[in-house]
């Protein structure tokens, strides 16, 4: 009797587009308005490659929304209604219920007891450290799941609805397609041209990078960050190194 021995091979594993290697560091593709690859950008481990913490995240975007929340709801109490400064009738006499203002809760058109009123606050308030980290979260969620782009320049003849809509048609073809929430374009700095020529699109956004947030980066499916170098410099300044926090604070001291 033959005896067959199985031989097992360890499967190489391959990792995924957009990992992050902590030892050489992680480049990304540039293209152009085009859509042609243009070059690679070293990219920064503290901004693309921050470990993943949904409670951060979460408590940051729930903070964010509640700052962002107007109190819109507001009464008027008895004091504050127009009129009701003359007693409607007399206190005796007339047997009805006695009454000394037309703009008691009790009347129609009167004022509101315990209603909603603008004194409340739902603001909350988060540390800088920890909405930088949030941030730093999110993006490097997005550019191990491929949904981060990384743009050379993005010039435009004119400042028109037709150039950008054939600039997207190349450069991000499916995504464009979607009717809501489809792009965030960061632009490292201030553009008006860029920023007219696409606020006709429902689909896209045009944002500044020291902008940035986590809200925006979670609502819109493709991220595409404009002049990468330029930019991931400005996200690296959002939270400062520890020894340069720690050098700061013993200046401060001294």
């Amino acid at each position: 009797m033959e005896t067959k021995t199985k031989t097992t091979e360890k499967k190489s594993v391959t990792p995924k587009s957009g990992g992050f290697s902590t030892s050489n560091g992680a480049s990304a593709k540039v293209y152009n308005q085009q859509g042609k690859e243009v070059g690679v950008v070293a990219l920064s481990e503290k901004v693309f490659g921050a470990r993943w913490n949904a409670d951060l995240v979460h408590q940051v975007v729930v903070s964010m929304q509640a700052n962002a929340r107007p109190t819109v709801a507001h009464t008027k109490n008895r004091g504050e209604v127009r009129g009701g400064g003359r007693k409607p009738w007399q206190q005796k006499g007339t047997g009805r219920a006695r009454h000394g203002s037309i703009r008691s809760p009790l009347w129609r058109g009167g004022g509101i007891t315990f209603g909603p009123r603008k004194a409340r606050d739902y603001s909350v308030k988060i540390n800088r450290k920890m909405r930088a980290k949030a941030l730093y979260a999110v993006l490097s969620k997005k550019y191990k799941d491929g949904e981060i782009m990384f743009v050379d320049s993005i010039v435009l003849p004119e400042a028109k609805t037709k150039h950008a809509k054939e600039m997207m048609q190349k450069l991000f073809e499916k995504n464009a397609q979607k009717k809501k929430n489809a792009i965030l374009l960061s632009l490292p700095e201030k553009n008006a041209a860029l920023a007219k020529s696409f606020r006709n699109f429902g689909n896209v956004m045009v944002t500044e990078t020291r902008n940035l947030n986590p809200v925006d980066l979670l609502q819109y499916r493709l991220t595409a960050i404009v002049s990468p170098e330029a930019s991931i410099k400005l996200l690296e300044s959002r939270l400062p190194s520890a020894p340069q926090a720690e050098s700061s604070k013993l200046k401060a001291k001294s």
